[in-house]
């Protein structure tokens, strides 16, 4: 974990942010969102909307954080349909038949990659790529494994297990629906979306970030997406991630900083010092005591959180939840939604 003395609104030229459990939960926004997306734009970010939802245009997201108080362009807004599209134009001759197991979003982004989408097997499609839709049935799905098992490439939009709503994850998720095609065939697709590299390559050209910051609440996706990519991230705690999870992450899913919400955009974050045994962040100390952490001090809870994780992280593998769930009790940090 990394310390910033310049708000990160200043010192990263462009935020690469997840939608849901970051700038919204459904159609519900999230708390403080709006306005500090505004301010960070304000002191020269550029925003940049990356999502693993390949069932929505981007003039859809672009309605729908509309809908939560965001604006922002098409031009803003990068889905995993458009990473999938990209791949699938570096691989296939231009015009090749794409097979569409998915919506409209999908066919729109191989459009406009000059890929020619079919929905069915017999167009002898070169390709099949998969993304969710609520109105996925069987048809298209049997359609895609035919093609599959004959030989077309096969793209996955994302793993996404279980998809977000405002009452928890919904299931089945795209990555869910892949195994019906995977098992019944035997070939794993190519995922694009996070935390996969495509996608995070999608996000790089499309803005021409030179610092980017990835945003997100999710460890094994944006994290891990940010971690796959190079680059920095922040966790924000407005989504599924709650601070447990944080500190026993593995070390491809521990984020550069850590921050409520997006607040955490808008001002400098403390460095954790090690000293000795020790590990401090503003005025608190967190030290392995045998077999658990111990934190002492007080002051802003988050700067607790912090040492906290920098003590958990003093080892390459993951950590215990009863080593550090005493600790963690002092802070008295809320869940997460």
């Amino acid at each position: 974990m990394k310390g910033s003395d310049r708000p990160l609104s200043e010192a990263y030229d462009v935020a690469l942010l997840d939608l849901d459990g970051v700038v919204y939960v459904g159609r519900r926004p999230v708390p403080k969102a709006a306005e500090s997306l505004d301010k960070a734009r304000a002191a020269g970010q550029r925003l940049a909307f990356v999502t693993n939802n390949a069932s929505r245009t981007p003039a859809a997201v672009v309605a729908l954080l509309g809908e939560v108080g965001v604006p922002a362009a098409p031009d803003d807004v990068i889905t995993s349909a458009q990473a999938a599209a990209r791949l699938l134009a570096e691989r296939l001759p231009a015009g090749a038949k794409v097979l569409v197991v998915g919506g409209s979003a999908l066919r729109v982004a191989l459009y406009d990659q000059g890929l020619r989408p079919v929905s069915v097997a017999a167009d002898d499609p070169a390709a099949v790529v998969q993304g969710f839709s609520p109105d996925l049935g069987y048809g298209l799905l049997a359609e895609g494994g035919k093609a599959v098992a004959r030989g077309a490439l096969f793209v996955g939009s994302n793993g996404d297990t279980t998809i977000p709503g405002e009452s928890g994850p919904a299931k089945p998720g795209n990555g869910a629906l892949l195994s019906v095609i995977r098992t019944a065939t035997g070939v794993a697709p190519i995922v694009t979306g996070k935390p996969e590299r495509p996608l995070h390559r999608e996000a790089i050209l499309r803005t021409g970030a030179e610092r980017p910051l990835v945003v997100g609440d999710r460890l094994d996706t944006d994290i891990e997406g940010a971690y796959n990519g190079g680059a920095d991230s922040l966790l924000v705690l407005t989504g599924v991630t709650e601070p447990l999870g944080l500190l026993i992450a593995p070390p491809k899913q521990r984020p550069t900083y850590i921050a409520p919400d997006l607040t955490g955009l808008l001002v400098p974050h403390p460095e954790t010092v090690r000293d000795g045994d020790a590990d401090r962040c503003g005025g608190w100390t967190a030290r392995w005591t045998g077999d658990t952490i111990a934190l002492d001090g007080g002051g802003d809870p988050y700067d607790g959180l912090r040492a906290l994780a920098a003590a958990s992280w003093r080892t390459d593998g993951t950590v215990r939840p009863d080593a550090v769930c005493d600790a963690l009790e002092k802070l008295d940090l809320p869940s997460a939604d």
